[in-house]
């Protein structure tokens, strides 16, 4: 489970995101990130015993930094005010597809898919739903699938891309430009002892789509 103290650093950071304050609460800030390890190293645990590529994985390598990068943003708030992993067979770094978990107060979220992927690897996953579309409806557009995660989602073009008829049975999917799914998370779950296996569930259940986006990336 993640303990509530961790919830309310992220509040507090919120309210507070500068770097005085960060500074002076360091302690909450490193109690905190230990505790989010300590869930990711839980969640790690499981997905290894349906996928060895993650039994060498430690915390660190699907944690992401709480630093924001400000340099070309208009918001210059110094940190993020949440805890982000990714899930992945290559790590952080892997350009396919992957799990993924936003710890946010009010806005958690266990997901996952493929995010605004490189232009030649977004040709090659299109390629991959018009060629077997069958294969994705099958996977996508049933019952279980949608009361969980409800639609893909992503940034999407305003017309099919070049190449494909606007009357294509995939052009709504093809005309997106990223791929994703996910699962709404109460406050009051992340704090329960089921949080690690209700991911491992929700992560089961994604896997057929990210093993379909994956053999187009690979």
């Amino acid at each position: 489970m993640i303990d509530k103290s961790t919830l309310t650093f992220l509040e507090d950071l919120a309210a507070n995101n500068n770097k005085p304050w960060f500074e002076a609460n360091k302690n909450a800030y490193d109690a905190a990130k230990a505790d989010f390890e300590q869930f990711v190293s839980g969640v790690l645990s499981g997905l290894a015993t349906v996928e060895p590529g993650f039994l060498e994985q430690k915390a660190k390598d699907c944690v992401f930094r709480i630093y924001r990068d400000v340099r070309f943003s208009k918001d210059k708030s110094p940190y993020k005010a949440n805890f982000g992993a990714y899930f992945s067979k290559g790590g952080k770094k892997f350009n396919g597809a992957g799990y993924y978990f936003h710890l946010d107060p009010g806005k958690s979220f266990s997901g996952g898919g493929l995010w605004m992927p490189e232009p030649q690897i977004l040709k090659k996953v299109r390629q991959e739903i018009d060629y077997n579309f069958s294969d994705f409806q099958a996977i996508v557009e049933v019952a279980p699938f949608k009361k969980l995660f409800g639609t893909v989602q992503g940034e999407h073009l305003k017309k099919v891309p070049q190449g494909y008829e606007p009357g294509n049975p995939a052009a709504d999917y093809l005309r997106l430009k990223s791929f994703t799914v996910s699962n709404t998370l109460a406050d009051s779950g992340l704090t329960s002892s089921g949080i690690v296996d209700h991911c491992l569930e929700v992560y089961a259940a994604m896997r057929p789509l990210l093993d379909f986006l994956n053999r187009a990336v690979d």
